[in-house]
């Protein structure tokens, strides 16, 4: 397996495919599968080259299993917070120790930035292996927002806030 940091158009073009995957699996995710299919793949390759943006990929034989995103805050009195996003291992590769590698690298990534004190996640309150995975590297729930996240008409989902402090 190789974690590498995602850059080409490629790379984009397989990101891409995963994160339409991730949202077709896990509609818990703040992003629809109908909104993210719109998206080029362009739009991908863009955003891995934005500053204070960071995307992780993790390869199986060259094939893209799994993803994750660290971005930090831009406003001046924020500036000493990053937030993880993205989060995706798939099913086949789960259990495997993909996600944790893919944490990891996006923890020393945020300690490698100048001013980062503190990253923040949010996971749906019933995904257990998610919270036990993000337990595990110290991160702590710090509150809990009920019906927090709405993919169908009747189908709410509640949300817990996650912290690590650096």
């Amino acid at each position: 397996m190789e974690i590498r940091m995602l850059t080409s158009l490629e790379d984009a073009e397989q990101y891409r495919c995963i994160r339409l995957e991730s949202l077709q699996n896990n509609p818990e995710f703040v992003t629809s599968y109908e909104e993210e299919k719109a998206v080029p793949v362009q739009n991908y390759k863009d955003e891995f080259h934005m500053d204070d943006s960071y995307t992780f990929g993790a390869f199986d034989n060259h094939e893209l299993v799994g993803i994750i995103t660290l971005y930090r805050d831009k406003p001046y009195k924020l500036g000493h917070r990053a937030h993880i996003g993205a989060m995706y291992v798939s099913p086949s590769k789960r259990g495997s120790g993909i996600g944790k590698a893919l944490m990891k690298e996006a923890i020393n990534k945020a300690k490698s930035l100048n001013g980062i004190e503190q990253i923040y996640l949010a996971v749906v309150s019933n995904n257990e292996s998610a919270k036990k995975l993000y337990s595990s590297l110290d991160f702590q729930v710090f509150g809990t927002e009920k019906r927090g996240l709405r993919v169908e008409e009747n189908i709410y989902y509640d949300v817990d806030f996650m912290i690590l402090y650096l």
